[in-house]
């Protein structure tokens, strides 16, 4: 394996990441990888019922939350203590 030299100045004239990217172009395969499985039916209905789920616990915490999130009315009657009545 060929590993990139520092020149006399002690600083690599090219980052190390790209050295190894332009190395890894040379040893690319021709094999092709195996295609992937199918998913099973159960897995399927499995995906869709998990999804469905984290959908309703979402419309459902949107719809129980929109009460604390709608403006406060002002009170239709105002309490006043007795103390403060015309003395």
């Amino acid at each position: 394996m060929f590993l990139p030299q520092l020149p006399p100045g002690g600083t690599p004239s090219e980052p190390v990441p790209f050295a190894f990217v332009a190395e890894a172009d040379a040893f690319r395969s021709n094999v092709t990888p195996p295609p992937r499985e199918r998913a099973s039916a159960g897995q399927l209905a499995a995906r869709s019922l998990l999804g469905l789920t984290i959908v309703a616990g979402l419309v459902g915490g949107l719809l129980l939350g929109m009460p604390a999130l709608s403006p406060a009315q002002a009170p239709a009657h105002t309490h006043q203590s007795e103390a403060s009545d015309g003395r």
